[in-house]
């Protein structure tokens, strides 16, 4: 393959009259292209050209001939002397496929072997040529922008002899004069000029250095160096480089530098070539490496400079003619095609210098200029004063048209003044028209410009030409790489291999570095959409102009003057769309072609292998059919295609079915720019292609499979034919509906002719030689199309090609892979909005399914998706529907249209009848075939037993009937228990109508609360319709709600008077010592039970029921003994009452427990119920008591507090204290009438205990009952309002006929009483006697509280506690009785403390001096001495008194534990037969009493005799104490006694221990002791010793204070005078 090259090029001419220019171009060739040059727009910014491509073309060349192109794609080789430039037809052609070299990719140029990358010419080019004639039209020249002189000067005396001589004579004749205005003509081919001095070796130029001196350093040239030997030329004398700068740059310091010097080494020079002579004058001058690369750079750069210049002046001089011919566009004798000539010659002078974009700007500006011109013409009529007239018609498409006419009437038709058409000729001239099969959009296939010049052109080829231009140049742009060779090479084999399945033999384009630029070419194939259309209306119109021009009868016209087309014929008609639609194809392939890259990851084909056909997948992927295959990164496994697996669902929202089972459709790369708008441009034209295909397709009777389609349109709405069932009949193999290729007999004489003439594209030719070949081919290209728009992200257009697809197949029978495309691609068509194309499609995908006997994939995928589909539509019709009526919706509903009922029916019984050989069962949600599913009204009671009815009702969406074998219901009530749940269900099969329906459901357990529905079911045989929801969701407001909601779904249920019931209550009689009961009562109310069973359930955590001790009382006795809770009864008669007593434990105190009850009863009427109750009773205890132990010697005092545990009184009957073995006791006069006890005010009760008489011999042992009993009766205020308000709400619910409400009404307004009481109103009622009932009017609303009812109850019960709130504003308590019948008792165990030793201790005075005169207050000391007065300081005889008692201690023998959970504590006793010793301390504050005598001592206590008798249980005055003390008051007051401290002496170490006053502590000495302290609350008054004092109130006193005359103090037998005399106190 040839190596590319650029159309960036521009011409250099060299002038080599010494024939140096083999010695220059080993050196220049390599350098060239020139790279990074910079350009300063007139009117934009700097634009950068990267590459320019130089032509070095010699002397005298034809360089600028006419129509030359711009570049050539097989560069002339030099051929010696004499030789020319190629004039083959195959080098003067630009068909737009020549690459730029971007970005460094190798140019024309760029290696220094390859010699015929550059145009050399020799220089023996140059004889014989003569001047050329300058065209008058600029743009149609190729002129070159550089003249460069090349020069071999040896010396200077050479250069002064002859070499200057030639130079200017050069100047003068090749370049313009200096300061002469130069013509328009010569600015469009502006060019400079250059001198370049060659030096060869051994020569004395060579010789000498560039610069002498300081000119070295001062030269103008930036890349000259100063020579690395110091020059040895005397001083003046200048080089042949400075003399030729002096001579031909001109005297301007500013002015360009037009000389450059080169040296030759002397290694490149020939040998033939090199001078024998060497210069006698050595200079010592040595050319480095570094100074001959700086003279090639200083070379480069001229080159670049003037170049640059010339082009601008080129451009500058183009613009100034195209704008002053674009201003006399409104002057007569206007002509577009010259004005396109002269724009044309600017966009191609960019392209020559690489400027591409410019270029195609002003293409693109040609052609909306010629859309302008086409259409002003049109409006006015006149060709010539709008551009000038172009050709009417195309030569080549009527010679076309003509030979397809003629092949048709096998060449017997004749056509007036038109040359015979030679049928066998198709090369020469008509060698154009085979080029539609190939390339038919060129540059090159005709001299284009010459014809625009001579404006002997017609719209379709200016068109066509514009076209070719511009895509010539977006493939440079996009970097394309592509040849016309390796176009043709694709084209050919692509064609001979897309029918035959099998893989292109031509070998993949060679990998380059350099990617595409995937925009550009995006852009190339979106002008290619816009082009084909309008390019195929001008071959139209083209071939209809010359064909009828040549037609019409010579001399005939009609009367005003104008040619008017005669009417076509169909034949000709025929063929003039053969010829476009060929054309169109040929130019989608080309575009195809062109544009292919391998960047795009095109995904693996989706065709599937079909049923005994070849395996279409074996045709090549869409880059091997329209552009080179490539290699890809995807995991293609060529000979392995995945077949369509059994779907298990469709594919979900937003999932990319076509994509491959991969994922990403790109292969996991990232995406390039561009990518994605390339790929949806390249689709649209393989979609083109596809349509082109599909229309002369359809004059042949090949449909794509839409006729075909079922169509399940409502009739009336749109205009389209209605299907019947036989149409869609699933058992029947043969098309859906008739088209042309079933219908039999002749076809209608008015058909259009069908032919293949004008058809010149062999691959549609091939495709429409037979039906196989022609579904072939439209199948490759929807998948290709499908494919591209999967990369492109496009996915409405990958499932409408995929749906083609499926369309396709079903058409042709091959249902496994219409079936594997209708599953990928349904589901995108049902999600936006195309519901009838989606019941369509899903017709035939159950038909599909159903051919393949795939039964579950039948049911479950395509039969319940269409009728849940047709279901939805029916739905969105009845609420268009309701809504026109209420005035909301539009006001047609024809402007949406729904399917035809009649289309889907019958699929329902299909349903059912496929679904009973299925092993799985098939579950449906309910609201998919119904909608408007509601409770309708409240439940219906049965008279005289325990069940009701719900009527469901709800609309069926479906066309046929559906038989429910079973209707079932679940309601629950989310109670704190748990989940109460009821099943309702029909009493038999239930025929559901299409429409609305009631269906009533019947239960036969009946648990009061509030309800909601959960769960609606419908079952036949293995379909099963089910609904289900949460509970608590937000319920259906209006009919637009969704269809998952449902319409009241909350069901109150109630229980009747007399239905049965269960109640449970605590016991009345509770006891702390043992486990409590509840008492459960069943009453059966108008049941006549024949058999029942109880089962009992806690429903407390922590709660434990002892069954095995539950106990029932009456004369109903349990069948069975009760077993894990279940109680199993035999008949029980009506209204009667079964009561169970069962003992409980529990781990922590509650407030309350609860219990689950679940009756299942029959009655005598056959039938059975079931009853469950969830029921909680507060087991807390009402009120708490206290206990006070006061010890004495011969009794035990015990203050019993009685308080109440809640915040409602108690009223207090009676309380005992029941006697045990060893004590009994005694109480004051009881209260006449029970005490009220608040919480704020208790009780309390006072008993004095004793030791039974004769107990004292009893021997006491652990099963001696010590523990005395507490027993209360009392009530609870709270309990007996409730019972107040159910007597009253009773009444008169039984005196108003509502009776049967009663339980609902009372459970209701106690659960108010309960709550409503505040502690203020309670105690105010325990005061006053009467309850007020204003609470209950205060915010509650009675009318909610009762709804679920019905209108008409819940109406009646709101109105009723209207009234009777009305007439009971209060209600008075019943006068309490004195008896305790019916009251609740409280048996509290009290335990007796077993003391050890009871101390008593007295102090007792001697007789105090008695109180005469002073003693007026009375008091005094309550002792032995009796009451007295004592004085400070007085000494007081006295006598501590201690004695004890061992009867309170009631321990047993040998140490135990007493048990007692009552009042008051156990202890441990010691043994009896030892002595016990304590000690005595009597104490008193030391500034109350000084205390004199035997304060501290102990004392024994003489053990118990050893035969247990009583001798020793209690102190004699022979074991007692009297020890005598000394009391001396020290202040005045009353002063209390001293006090005693008893402490036991351990008997191990001596040690004391404390026992304290009033309580014992044991300190592991002999045990509890308690003092009876007899002294504690008496006193001594203490006086002053002086009993009368007289003062003297004047200061006369020491100090000025008062003064003490006299004094008298107590004696013993009255006053005595304290001394005579003043005093001073």
């Amino acid at each position: 393959m040839e190596q590319p090259f650029s159309s960036s090029k521009v011409t250099v001419e060299y002038f080599d009259p010494h024939d140096v220019y083999k010695l220059l171009a080993p050196g220049l060739i390599p350098r060239l292209p020139l790279r990074d040059l910079h350009w300063q727009s007139h009117a934009g910014p700097l634009r950068s050209i990267n590459t320019l491509h130089v032509e070095l073309v010699p002397a005298g060349a034809d360089v600028s001939a006419v129509l030359s192109p711009l570049t050539s794609p097989n560069p002339p080789k030099a051929a010696g002397a004499g030789g020319g430039r190629s004039d083959s037809p195959a080098a003067s052609r630009d068909d737009g496929f020549s690459t730029a070299s971007v970005g460094g990719r190798p140019g024309s140029i760029d290696r220094p072997e390859s010699m015929g990358s550059a145009t050399l010419r020799p220089p023996g080019a140059v004889a014989g040529a003569g001047k050329e004639r300058r065209h008058q039209i600029p743009g149609l020249r190729r002129t070159p922008y550089l003249k460069v002189l090349l020069v071999r000067c040896d010396d200077n005396d050479t250069y002064k002899s002859t070499t200057r001589a030639e130079i200017r004579e050069w100047i003068k004749t090749h370049t313009p004069a200096q300061g002469k205005s130069t013509s328009t003509a010569e600015n469009h081919d502006a060019f400079e000029w250059l001198i370049i001095h060659v030096v060869i070796p051994n020569t004395v130029a060579a010789t000498q250095p560039r610069m002498t001196g300081s000119k070295a350093a001062d030269s103008s040239s930036d890349v000259t160096t100063k020579s690395s030997t110091t020059s040895r030329w005397r001083g003046g004398s200048s080089t042949l480089l400075e003399k030729l700068r002096s001579d031909f740059n001109g005297g301007s310091k500013s002015g360009v530098d037009h000389v450059a010097q080169i040296r030759i080494g002397i290694n490149d020079v020939p040998y033939d070539h090199l001078p024998r002579v060497v210069p006698a004058v050595p200079t010592g001058y040595m050319e480095t490496e570094q100074d001959a690369e700086n003279a090639w750079m200083d070379l480069i750069g001229k080159f670049k400079e003037l170049i640059l210049s010339s082009f601008d002046m080129r451009v500058s001089q183009y613009e100034e003619d195209i704008k002053e011919k674009d201003a006399q566009r409104s002057l007569p004798g206007w002509n577009f095609c010259t004005f396109f000539i002269l724009k044309e010659g600017l966009a191609r002078g960019f392209e020559s210098v690489g400027l591409v974009e410019d270029a195609l700007v002003g293409y693109d500006e040609l052609s909306v200029r010629l859309d302008n011109i086409m259409q002003e013409q049109a409006i006015s009529g006149s060709a010539e004063a709008h551009g000038g007239a172009l050709l009417s018609f195309t030569d080549e498409l009527r010679d076309l048209a003509q030979r397809a006419l003629a092949q048709v009437a096998r060449g017997n038709m004749e056509f007036e003044d038109v040359e015979a058409v030679d049928l066998q000729s198709r090369e020469g001239e008509g060698g154009y028209l085979n080029r539609f099969d190939k390339i038919p959009i060129s540059s090159t296939k005709k001299p284009y410009r010459e014809l625009i010049l001579a404006n002997n052109v017609s719209l379709f080829d200016f068109r066509c030409y514009i076209f070719a231009r511009q895509i010539s140049l977006l493939l440079r742009l996009g970097n394309a790489w592509s040849t016309r060779e390796e176009l043709l090479a694709k084209l050919k084999e692509q064609q001979e291999s897309v029918l035959h399945g099998v893989a292109p033999r031509a070998p993949p384009p060679k990998p380059t570095d350099e990617s595409e630029n995937l925009s550009r070419l995006a852009e190339i194939c979106g002008r290619a959409l816009e082009f084909i259309p309008a390019v195929s209306q001008a071959i139209r119109r083209d071939i209809v102009s010359a064909m009828t021009r040549a037609e019409k009868p010579k001399g005939k016209s009609n009367g005003d003057g104008d040619d008017k087309p005669l009417p076509l014929d169909p034949m000709l008609s025929e063929i003039v769309d053969n010829i476009a639609a060929s054309f169109a194809f040929s130019v989608a392939q080309q575009i195809l072609a062109q544009t292919s890259t391998k960047a795009l990851p095109i995904p693996p084909s989706t065709l599937t292998p079909g049923d005994g056909h070849e395996q279409k997948t074996a045709i090549p992927e869409p880059k091997t059919m329209m552009h080179p295959a490539r290699s890809t990164s995807l995991n293609v496994r060529p000979g392995q295609q995945r077949s369509p697996h059994s779907p298990v669902g469709f594919p979900g929202p937003g999932r990319r079915s076509s994509l491959p089972e991969g994922g990403d459709p790109a292969g996991g790369h990232f995406l390039r720019a561009g990518l994605e708008e390339l790929a949806a441009r390249r689709a649209e034209l393989y979609t083109l292609s596809r349509n082109v295909l599909e229309e002369c397709g359809k004059k042949r009777g090949w449909t794509d499979g839409w006729a075909s389609v079922p169509i399940v349109g409502e009739s009336g709405i749109a205009d389209m034919d209605d299907v019947s069932l036989d149409d869609v009949d699933l058992d029947d193999d043969a098309p859906a509906v008739e088209t042309d290729e079933t219908k039999k007999g002749a076809p209608e004489k008015d058909a259009p002719p069908v032919s293949m003439a004008g058809l010149d594209n062999e691959l549609l030719r091939t495709a429409l030689d037979n039906k196989d070949d022609f579904y072939r081919l439209y199948e490759t290209l929807t998948d290709k199309a499908l494919r591209h728009y999967t990369v492109a992200s496009h996915s409405q257009s990958v499932h409408a090609n995929m749906a083609d697809l499926a369309i396709l197949k079903y058409h042709l029978q091959e249902y496994e892979a219409a079936a594997f495309h209708f599953f990928r691609t349904i589901p995108f068509f049902g999600e936006s909005g195309w519901s009838l194309l989606e019941l369509s499609m899903l017709v035939m995908y159950a038909k599909c399914l159903k051919e393949l006997r795939r039964m579950d994939d039948y049911v479950n995928k395509a039969l319940l998706k269409l009728l849940c589909k047709a279901a939805a539509a029916e739905h969105d019709k009845i609420q268009q529907s309701s809504s026109l009526r209420v005035g909301s919706g539009p006001k047609s509903i024809g402007q949406k249209q729904y399917p035809e009922r009649s289309a889907i029916s019958g699929f329902l019984a299909d349903l059912l009848t496929v679904s009973t050989s299925l092993e799985k069962e098939v579950k449906i949600p309910l609201t998919s075939f119904f909608c408007d599913v509601e409770i309708e009204g409240s439940p219906v009671y049965d008279d005289g037993q325990d069940s009701f009815s719900l009527c469901l009702k709800m609309r069926s969406l479906l066309v046929d009937e559906f038989e429910a074998q079973v209707v079932g219901m679940r309601i629950v009530n989310p109670a704190a228990g748990g989940h109460k749940e009821i099943w309702l269900r029909s009493k038999g099969p239930v025929v559901i109508k299409s429409g609305r329906n009631k269906v009533w459901l019947q239960s036969s357990a009946i648990m009061a609360g509030t309800y909601e529905v959960d769960q609606i079911y419908l079952s036949n045989n293995k379909v099963s319709l089910h609904f289900e929801r949460e509970i608590g969701q937000p319920t259906a407001v209006d009919k637009s709600s969704a269809l998952s909601e449902l319409k009241n779904p909350r069901v109150t249920l109630y229980q009747r008077a007399r239905s049965l019931d269960v109640e449970l209550v605590a016991a009345r009689d509770l006891y702390l010592d043992r486990p409590n009961s509840l008492d459960l009562e069943v009453l059966t109310g108008w049941n006549s039970i024949t058999a029942a069973e109880i089962k009992v359930k806690s429903a407390t955590g922590g709660l434990r029921l002892l069954m095995s001790e539950a106990a029932v009382s009456g004369e109903h006795k349990p069948t069975k003994r009760a077993d894990g809770g279940s109680f199993s009864f035999g008949p029980v008669p009506e209204d009667t009452t079964l009561k169970i007593s069962i003992p409980y434990k529990v781990e922590q105190d509650m407030l309350s427990v609860a219990i689950k009850v679940e009756v299942s009863y029959a009655t005598d009427r056959g039938e059975g119920f079931s009853f469950a109750k969830t029921t909680s009773v507060p087991v807390a205890l009402a009120l708490g008591v206290n206990v006070q132990d006061v010890f004495k010697h011969d009794a035990l005092f015990s203050r019993f507090t009685v308080s109440t545990a809640t915040a409602s009184p108690l009223r207090l009957f009676k309380s005992e204290l029941l006697a045990s073995d060893l004590f009994e006791s005694s109480f004051g006069a009881p209260p006449s009438n029970p005490v009220m006890v608040f919480p704020k005010q208790p009780a309390g009760l006072l008993y004095k205990i004793t030791r039974k008489p004769g107990s004292e011999n009893i021997k006491i042992t652990p099963k001696t009952k010590k523990t005395m009993f507490l027993k209360i009766y009392y009530s609870v205020l709270q309990d007996e309002i409730e019972a107040l308000f159910e007597e009253s709400l009773g009444r008169e619910l039984e005196g108003s006929g509502l009776g049967e409400y009663s339980k609902l009404v009372v459970s209701t307004v106690l659960a108010w009483v309960q709550t409503g009481l505040t502690p203020a109103e309670l105690e105010s009622c325990g005061l006053l006697g009467e309850v007020s009932t204003g609470f209950l009017s205060r915010g509650v609303k009675w009318d909610k509280l009762f709804s679920g009812m019905g209108t008409t109850a819940q109406e009646k019960l709101a109105g009723f506690m209207t009234d009777w709130l009305q007439k009971h504003t209060k209600l008075s308590l019943p006068q309490p009785k004195t008896s305790v019948e019916g009251t609740k008792s409280l048996l509290i165990p009290v335990d007796i403390p077993s003391i050890t030793i009871v101390h008593t201790a007295d102090i007792r005075f001697s007789e105090l001096p008695s109180v005469t005169a002073a003693d007026e207050s009375g008091g005094g000391a309550e002792g032995g001495g009796g009451g007295g007065v004592v004085c400070v300081n007085q000494l007081l005889p006295a006598t501590l008194h201690l004695k004890w008692t061992r009867i309170w201690d009631t321990g047993s023998t040998t140490p135990e534990s007493t048990t007692g959970a009552g009042v008051g504590g156990g202890g441990r006793s010691e043994f009896m037969g030892e002595d016990l010793e304590f000690s005595y301390e009597v104490t008193a504050p030391s500034d109350t009493w000084l205390l004199g005598g035997r304060r501290k001592g102990h004392f024994v206590i003489p053990a118990v005799e050893a035969d247990g008798s009583g001798g020793g249980l209690t102190s004699t005055p022979d074991t007692e104490a009297d020890i005598p003390l000394l009391l001396v008051p020290l202040r005045e007051g009353w002063l209390p006694f001293p006090t005693v401290d008893i402490r036991e002496v351990k008997s191990n170490n001596k040690e004391e221990s404390s026992t304290g006053s009033g309580s014992g502590s044991g300190g592991g000495g002999h045990g509890h002791c308690e003092i009876d302290y007899r002294n504690v609350g008496e006193t001594v008054r203490v006086i002053a010793d002086r009993a009368r004092v007289t003062l003297s109130l004047d200061a006369s006193g020491p100090g000025g204070g008062p003064l003490v005359l006299e004094s008298e103090r107590w004696s013993g037998d009255g006053l005595e005078l304290g001394g005579g005399g003043r005093v001073v106190a």
